[in-house]
């Protein structure tokens, strides 16, 4: 059998070296091609949605007359179900497509709605005492709603076989669920569901118990502390804002056939998402995409303004029809990261050991609610109590966001455990390394972390107690935090076809979303023929190329890298039988080197590379690899993390603005396919950390349930100045190599907003309880330690 096996550190030329992106080249000279860089052959018609006012209504009517009549209209279509409601402002009513932006835009406002406007929730403010109540089954009502507000599948699915229904759902009405998205899999699940018979009351509380769970003693723990720290934590609403906004252009080159230009983080996974709303086949449903404006795990599905556009297109006779949010509905209504807020009390020893968590949480994802965070995060404290209460409201629906769930978890955990060290009157670093035994199978790495990321931030030379470093108005201090991810490879298909000129084609229906994939994929098939990266030509974002995942949950270094590895070592392997008669050897004795096809034992005895393909013949040699293949050991890629982030920060106490001054990372992802790749998506993490430490927020008007800076100049992001110092080393060599390919999109994420908390509680003396760091919270928090 072939060696699959990655290649020792002596036999890497490529992996593992820092190798510049393949296309830098064409995204700083601007001939990278994004969604809207799409121009069709033909004429182009543009696509504009009708939104709900209304944070929550019932929709009475829609009448679209006066739209279809206007000139340069070529088609409309009603998105909501009459009678359904509309869960959050921005949600989808209509849309139309026009012959010009301007036509589509004055056609929309031609469209008469009437609503009945309903009461609603947009604060995720802590819930009153005893209002949560326990989840019940869904009603008619709430599958429809499930179903038009796009609650994720996986929480549809649990959420049915846990509670089950209160209504009777026969096969008309499944019928009618399915013509309005219900997937195959949701229908079968409301066929399986558990009939309870409805509650007396009409009204649910938006507030619902998501988690209660008790582990060891805690009151034991509690009783018998040493020490015992109290605090509050959290971390606001934030969205994606991505750069380019969410969209697609669809088009009917004939009545069966769909071709679809869309922004998507899952190429291969959009065809089987458009398919059932739309009565046509996975298989006759095109995908394709060049480049992405971002995603960070918001443009996993098709959109129901995606599947919007391919209704409009076919009712205008298969003319391309392009529909891209903008600006302000990017902002509204694609996604945003859940808020968790806790309460927490940590108990410890008084030499430091923690011995006991308490928490009560709350947090909301929108109308779905939201999951609980995973805390206490990393450490598993031997004695806990936590509750949980996830805010059903109205502020528009939540995707996965880097690290789903991890951010927060983190600023709740690490506030609190700095508080507690603060208390102790330790070194939070020496609490950390105190009780490194909590943190499971990662301790040794953790303890390796700790040690670079000390040294590279002078810690112990830096650190002061807290208050403890202000020199007139400006306070400074450091701030550490550790985290944990997956990262397991995807499902994963490639072909490696090697002609007989020498060229070689590598085929693989992945996405690059600004990763470095393309460059990613381009080494590993490089580096097993022995040949430059530049002898690769590699195609992907396209569905006529072999299925590969979504790239999400750090997955896809570990998917795209092993499939590649397995399919070019086959194409390799028989390459090699062609080959070895005119070498007088076995395929076996042979390898790729430096261009050639030599003998191992004897590299005099060789071919250059386009005389060993010359051998194949007229027909290309064509193999493909998967991930993951058990058949064809070993395993490729791995699961499991950690990483150390700490901060810098200096606080003007006048003013309340935190700058940071500087920022380490130390970071472990097994394999590493391209240094200077996996150092530059730190780098990214970093200063996105800072972003959502400091600017960050959804801010919901209360009074009309809208949101109050849906656009760029109020929702702020990181900018230049914004931007330390920033120091990344990644965990490479023995014990780190050998695990495989593990991705790295999440993990280093996850602390930045943890370490920069604790860093200006630390300088200014008193926890800022909430992120954003915004000047009126730090100063709001002064204001209370100068009047506690």
């Amino acid at each position: 059998m072939p060696d699959y096996a990655w290649p020792t550190a002596d036999d890497r030329n490529l992996i593992g070296k820092r190798i510049s992106r393949l296309d830098s080249p064409d995204k700083v000279s601007g001939r990278a091609k994004y969604n809207y860089d799409y121009h069709p052959s033909g004429p182009m018609l543009f696509g504009k949605v009708l939104r709900s006012p209304y944070p929550k209504a019932k929709i009475l009517s829609v009448d679209t007359t006066a739209a279809e009549k206007m000139p340069g209209v070529e088609a409309v279509e009603v998105i909501q179900k009459i009678g359904g409601t509309v869960q959050w402002a921005g949600d989808e009513i209509a849309a139309v497509a026009a012959i010009d932006e301007g036509t589509a835009e004055e056609a929309i406002r031609a469209i008469n709605v009437k609503y009945q406007p309903l009461a609603y929730l947009v604060s995720d403010a802590e819930p009153p005492a005893g209002s949560a109540e326990a989840p019940g089954p869904m009603t008619e009502d709430d599958v429809w709603d499930a179903i038009d507000n796009q609650m994720p599948e996986r929480q549809f699915l649990e959420y049915l076989q846990e509670h089950g229904v209160s209504f009777h759902p026969g096969e008309d009405l499944l019928k009618e669920f399915k013509g309005d998205g219900a997937s195959d899999a949701i229908l079968d699940s409301l066929r399986k569901a558990q009939y309870h018979e409805p509650s007396g009351s009409g009204t649910r509380s938006p507030y619902q118990k998501a988690a209660a769970t008790t582990q060891g003693d805690p009151d034991k723990a509690f009783t018998q502390a040493g020490v015992v720290s109290e605090g509050l934590y959290g971390t606001s609403v934030i969205t994606h804002c991505c750069l380019e906004p969410h969209g697609s252009t669809a088009e009917w080159p004939d009545k069966d056939h769909l071709f679809v230009h869309i922004s998507t983080q899952n190429v291969s996974g959009v065809p089987s998402q458009m398919a059932e709303p739309l009565g046509v086949p996975a298989a006759n449903i095109r995908v394709h995409q060049d480049h992405i404006g971002g995603g960070f795990g918001s443009k996993f599905s098709a959109d129901r303004w995606d599947i919007t556009a391919a209704k409009l297109s076919r009712k205008a006779g298969g003319r391309p029809v392009r529909i891209m949010l903008e600006r302000d509905a990017e902002l509204k209504v694609a996604g945003a990261r859940p808020s968790a807020y806790a309460r927490v009390k940590v108990a410890a020893s008084k030499n430091g050991s923690i011995i006991g968590w308490q928490s009560q949480s709350w947090g909301t994802g929108g109308p779905g609610g939201g999951g609980s965070p995973p805390i206490p995060y990393v450490f598993s404290i031997p004695n806990q109590r936590k509750e949980h209460t996830a805010i059903r409201n109205n502020i528009g629906p939540a995707r996965a966001w880097r690290a789903p769930n991890h951010p927060q978890a983190a600023v709740i955990t690490m506030g609190a455990l700095d508080d507690l060290a603060a208390k102790l009157k330790m070194d939070p670093m020496d609490l950390w390394l105190k009780n490194l035994s909590l943190t499971g199978p990662r301790q040794k790495v953790y303890e390796d972390e700790f040690g670079v990321a000390s040294e590279l931030m002078s810690w112990k030379q830096k650190w002061r107690p807290r208050g403890q470093n202000i020199s007139g108005n400006l306070a400074r201090g450091l701030g550490v935090s550790l985290h944990t991810w997956g990262g397991r490879g995807h499902a994963s298909q490639c072909d490696v076809s090697i002609h007989p000129d020498g060229s070689v084609d590598v085929k693989i229906g992945t996405q690059d979303i600004g990763t470095g994939t393309r460059t990613t994929i381009a080494i590993v098939a490089a580096e097993t023929l022995g040949l430059p990266i530049e002898a690769i030509k590699l195609y992907i974002g396209d569905t006529q190329y072999p299925p590969s995942g979504a790239s999400g949950g750090s997955t896809t270094p570990g998917g795209v890298s092993s499939s590649t590895r397995r399919a070019t070592v086959e194409a390799r392997e028989a390459l090699f039988a062609k080959v070895a008669p005119a070498l007088n050897a076995t395929p076996e004795q042979l390898e790729c080197k430096d261009k050639t096809v030599r003998v191992k034992s004897d590299s005099g005895r060789s071919l250059s590379w386009k005389e060993a393909c010359s051998k194949i013949g007229a027909v290309p040699m064509t193999a493909r690899g998967k991930n993951p293949d058990k058949e064809h050991p070993p395993d490729l890629t791995n699961s499991g993390v950690g990483g150390v982030q700490m901060a810098d920060v200096e606080v003007d106490m006048e003013t309340g603005i935190v700058r940071v001054r500087k920022m380490v990372a130390v970071q472990d992802c097994g394999l590493i396919i391209d240094l200077k790749t996996a150092e530059s998506s730190c780098y990214g993490a970093l200063t996105m950390g800072i972003s959502y430490a400091l600017f960050e927020e959804k801010v919901m008007d209360q009074a009309t349930g809208t949101m109050l800076n849906a656009n760029m100049e109020f929702y702020r992001l990181a900018g230049y100045n914004d931007i330390p110092e920033l120091v990344v080393h990644m965990m490479t060599g023995k014990g780190y190599d050998e695990r495989g390919v593990i991705g790295l999109g999440e993990p280093p994420v996850i602390s930045p907003g943890a370490a920069i908390s604790n860093a200006v509680a630390n300088a200014i003396g008193v926890r800022v309880s909430y992120l954003p760091l915004t000047p009126d919270r730090v100063l709001g928090a002064l204001g209370q330690k100068a009047g506690a």
